[in-house]
């Protein structure tokens, strides 16, 4: 069984730090002992005493490395940007200098040691202090050594030596600073373009929770919204068929004819049936029975003519413009609002004559319920409340704004009322 191991960008970045000065330093020992016949690189009791100090530094850098790699708490990778642990700090610092100098003194000893001095030009950045001006002098201080390396070795020995090795070192700095400034850029930018991400996954977060928020409350706000609709459906079917079972009993409590007794006995019954009817439908679907088989205008009349009957009330209906279809819940909605207008006539204006008119006006609609009763006070009438505690005025409207319809009332105390009501409605075609 085979086990890998998966690394990140940035952790594969952190290992070519960690283990390229070895590789490095190993390549420039062997070039160096390679050629020893045909360059003086001086004592070789000198040479070993850097090797072992450079060694010794390395080995004290990679566990201080791992120690706080232990110890630090994982950081959110940035492209092109390689947090090596520990660093910047004192300690990375003093770990440049003398691995700097180091290389210098050991350039100086053979030129093949510049191999290994040039690890300064990828880390300088990443282990001194982020203000630029320390790593253009650790930059400075690679290209020195590089260019001195370039020009035949440590000290130059010729005018011809000493301008090569100037303009070496020359050139190794404008590239050194100026690759060193566009990596800078990139960090930026990459940095900027990580905390951007970091805001925007924030942002995500934040929308994510408010949106299962607004979930919950449009969830609470449904189940409210049905609670109030199924109230009104119950108000406008069992309730008003209820109290038309009663006035008709009360008229058979209170005669001595038989006929009149059989005959109100009958629409009780007819009623009851209605009701019952009712109820199951709103147990079914909570569409009025009286639309199952007829249109709006015509559920209207009918509904009319035997609340005309029921109540001895003169009244009369009227359809006006043009016939368009409409959607179920509009015409269930119409259809409630005049049977409570109808009941609220019946049990309170004491009228003797009542009109209905349905008038579609284009895009809009309009129910017309009037009477001649004794009228009321809007503002002082409550709302809700009467017999078997209705919903009135406050049904309607609730019925007429979950539609965007409006409900007007026009009475007034000892006048003739035009109510309750005129409810429109916008038609989308």
């Amino acid at each position: 069984m085979t086990t890998r191991t998966v690394t990140t960008v940035e952790e594969r970045r952190l290992q070519f730090f960690r283990w390229t000065p070895y590789g490095l330093l190993a390549v420039a020992t062997v070039l160096a002992f390679a050629t020893a016949d045909r360059i003086d690189f001086g004592p070789v009791a000198a040479l070993a005493v850097l090797l072992a100090a450079t060694l010794a530094l390395q080995l004290w850098w990679t566990r201080r490395e791992h120690a706080f790699a232990a110890s630090e708490p994982p950081a959110p990778e940035i492209p092109g940007l390689v947090r090596i642990p520990g660093a910047p700090g004192p300690a990375s610092v003093a770990y440049f200098v003398l691995r700097t100098a180091l290389g210098f003194a050991l350039t100086w000893v053979s030129p093949f040691f510049a191999v290994f001095a040039c690890v300064g030009y990828f880390d300088a950045v990443h282990l001194l202090p982020p203000r630029p001006v320390y790593a253009r002098v650790g930059l400075l201080a690679v290209a020195l050594t590089l260019g001195g390396s370039q020009s035949g070795g440590l000290p130059p020995r010729s005018t011809v030596q000493w301008a090569a090795f100037g303009g070496l070192f020359a050139l190794n700095a404008c590239l050194a600073l100026g690759l060193a400034h566009l990596g800078g850029k990139e960090i930026e930018r990459a940095a900027t373009l990580a905390r951007t991400n970091a805001r925007l996954e924030q942002a995500l977060a934040e929308n994510a929770a408010l949106q299962a928020q607004l979930l919950v409350q449009a969830r609470e706000a449904g189940v409210a919204d049905e609670r109030r609709r199924l109230a009104a459906e119950i108000h406008d079917t069992i309730a008003q068929g209820l109290t038309g079972v009663i006035a008709q009993l009360q008229v058979v409590s209170m005669t001595t004819d038989p006929e009149v007794a059989r005959v109100h006995l009958g629409r009780a019954a007819d009623l009851a049936r209605h009701s019952l009817g009712e109820a199951r439908r709103s147990v079914r679907d909570l569409s009025p029975v009286a639309l199952e088989h007829d249109d709006l205008p015509e559920a209207l009349r009918k509904t009319v003519a035997d609340w005309a009957e029921r109540t001895g009330v003169d009244t009369r209906f009227t359809v006006t413009g043009t016939e368009a279809p409409l959607h179920d819940e509009v015409a269930a909605t119409l259809l409630r609002i005049a049977q409570e207008a109808l009941s609220n006539a019946a049990r309170h204006s004491g009228a003797g004559r009542a009109g209905v008119t349905l008038s579609y006006m284009g895009d809009e609609i309009t129910l017309d319920v009037r009477d001649d009763g004794r009228g009321f006070d809007p503002l002082a009438r409550p709302e809700r409340g009467g017999d078997g505690g209705g919903f009135g005025l406050d049904g309607m409207r609730a019925r007429a704004e979950r539609l965007a319809g409006t409900v007007t009332v026009e009475t007034a105390p000892g006048r003739a009322r035009r109510s309750p009501l005129a409810y429109r409605w916008a038609r989308h075609d």
